[in-house]
């Protein structure tokens, strides 16, 4: 007990020391000195984790963990050792059922207060993050949709693609990109986004599969 209060303390709770350091440890991995590369990328990644606890959480269990409450941060660890929440409990339900909960207390919980943070840790623009955390979103539907087809679940497939239609009529995410459902049945929903992430200035000609740019700036490329 004495040894996980010890590892406890190694997390901060979320606050400008945290962004700032998860920053600076982000621009070291991906070899930048460009802080609104890091932040955007830093800001990306906490937004998936978050995302993806609470759409999947909602899809397969019917309730949405809190993450608002006593979750903590440790700004050099990688997934899933990043987070760490101590005695997770379900928000209650809402009349608007899982989606009015995420909306409610994720994105206008934690990534609200994420995204006013980093903006006031490095100047990257507010628009460019909301899409990071619907590009986040996508993913994890990506991944949970997959996954619920793998395993013959495809009406929690469905599921999964009705609520994050739900959480994007959002006003912070609304017009962050075009979500739609796959071609084929049981293919993966596809997503364009309406911003870029910043991710080519670190690979040069590199894009994001959502990417609103088609090629790389000539500048970079």
């Amino acid at each position: 007990m004495h040894e996980e209060y010890q590892e406890y303390r190694e997390y901060l709770p979320l606050g400008e020391e945290a962004v700032r350091a998860r920053v600076e440890t982000v621009a070291g991995r991906l070899g930048t000195k460009d802080r609104r590369v890091a932040a955007s990328i830093a800001y990306q990644g906490i937004a998936g984790r978050l995302l993806s606890v609470a759409l999947g959480s909602a899809v397969l269990a019917g309730e949405v963990p809190d993450l608002g409450h006593g979750l903590r941060w440790h700004p050099a660890r990688t997934a899933p050792d990043d987070l760490w929440l101590p005695g997770p409990a379900a928000l209650p339900a809402a009349a608007g059922g899982p989606a009015a909960v995420i909306r409610a207390h994720v994105l206008h919980g934690p990534l609200t207060e994420l995204h006013a943070l980093t903006r006031a840790v490095v100047p990257v623009s507010g628009r460019l993050l909301w899409g990071n955390a619907a590009s986040s979103l996508v993913g994890s539907l990506r991944v949970l949709h997959a996954w619920c087809h793998d395993r013959g679940r495809p009406q929690d497939a469905t599921r999964a693609l009705d609520l994050a239609r739900a959480v994007f009529d959002d006003p912070l995410l609304h017009g962050t990109g075009t979500l739609a459902a796959g071609a084929a049945p049981g293919s993966a929903p596809s997503f364009v986004r309406n911003s870029c992430c910043l991710y080519y200035r670190v690979v040069p000609g590199g894009l994001c599969g959502d990417c609103v740019l088609r090629h790389a700036p000539p500048r970079v490329r």
